[in-house]
């Protein structure tokens, strides 16, 4: 479905429409494993010349979504953007690549180094001019107050994000990480694919993702660490996805100590079971006002989901796992 827009959405509020599409065609980019990757030239000549005209609009208090991917942090953000204040960029990762050219883990825009985190030393003057800019020209085009972008990696650049928007809100989404896992594994296997030689999939172009992620987070992690040049053997989804899981959720709760007033956790279960109470208290943190027609999409749209399974794990990340799982409050744990 074109920027994940179904019928209700059109229903109730269709003048929504025209940001979404802008989103999709004009600034979020098409990354790889997705169709319409032409129009990505475009794309970057239209930042371009974005980077080089005044800022047309002040960037406040912008939210970030946060947390790792297949967690629902897709339906979270399209809810949102039903709210009559909010444009939503969904995973604009070209976006953020024209800000900062080494941000591109997957490799869908460049080849070339890549850094999981950015720290706020890396946000120069330029970059900084850049990023206003930019997300400027976004609320214009959009007729938009406020923004949310929805990118599960920036959580590890949270100090890069603060240093270009100081007043950033942050929501950090929690999901069960046997359904995490599970669901990372099913868009792999569905939408991965062999392309000029090279594997297109959840880890990027031939794993870059998860060699990556080996070299520059886990060996952050002493007990991680020991078994790094093992996962570099490693080729079953649900393994890579545990050890994504287990370190995208330690960062989240690393950040919530560290910003306590900015980043607020949102656990997916919730958000679905009691949707209006979550999506309530959500609108009191970013401070944003009630709107009825927000509250029904969201009551409408989530719901929730089956439970999965657990799975046997490798050995050498179990506990990592389970302590996780148990910080975490899910008590479903497997050796």
């Amino acid at each position: 479905m074109i920027a994940q827009l179904d019928t209700l959405y059109a229903r109730l509020r269709p003048w929504k429409l025209w940001s979404r599409l802008l989103s999709y065609g004009l600034f979020e980019g098409r990354p790889l494993t997705t169709r319409g990757q032409w129009i990505n030239p475009l794309v970057f000549a239209h930042f371009a010349l974005e980077k080089h005209l005044p800022r047309l609009r002040r960037v406040e208090k912008p939210v970030f979504i946060l947390g790792t991917g297949r967690s629902g942090t897709t339906v979270l953000g399209m809810v949102l953007s039903m709210h009559r204040e909010v444009g939503f960029l969904n995973e604009p990762k070209a976006l953020w690549h024209a800000i900062h050219p080494e941000e591109d883990l997957i490799g869908s825009y460049a080849r070339g180094a890549a850094k999981y985190r950015l720290g706020a030393d890396e946000a120069t003057p330029q970059r900084i001019r850049h990023a206003h800019r930019l997300f400027g020209a976004y609320l214009v085009a959009t007729f938009s107050r406020r923004v949310v972008d929805k990118y599960p990696e920036l959580i590890f650049r949270v100090p890069f994000v603060k240093a270009i928007f100081p007043d950033a809100k942050f929501l950090f989404l929690v999901r069960n990480g046997w359904d995490t896992c599970h669901s990372i594994e099913g868009w792999s296997n569905r939408l991965g694919e062999h392309v000029g030689g090279e594997q297109h999939d959840w880890w990027g172009v031939n794993r870059r993702k998860w060699d990556l992620l080996i070299e520059q987070l886990v060996v952050e992690y002493p007990d991680l660490a020991v078994s790094a040049d093992e996962m570099r053997t490693w080729t079953k989804h649900t393994d890579m996805a545990a050890v994504e899981w287990i370190i995208t959720m330690r960062e989240g709760m690393s950040l919530m100590e560290r910003y306590p007033a900015d980043v607020v956790r949102v656990d997916y279960e919730q958000l679905c079971e009691k949707p209006s109470e979550s999506l309530a208290g959500m609108l009191k943190f970013l401070e944003l006002s009630d709107d009825d027609k927000f509250l029904q999409y969201g009551i409408e749209t989530l719901k929730p989901t089956v439970k999965r399974s657990p799975f046997i794990l490798q050995p050498t990340i179990a506990n990592a796992f389970n302590e996780t799982m148990m910080r975490l409050g899910y008590v479903q744990t497997i050796s």
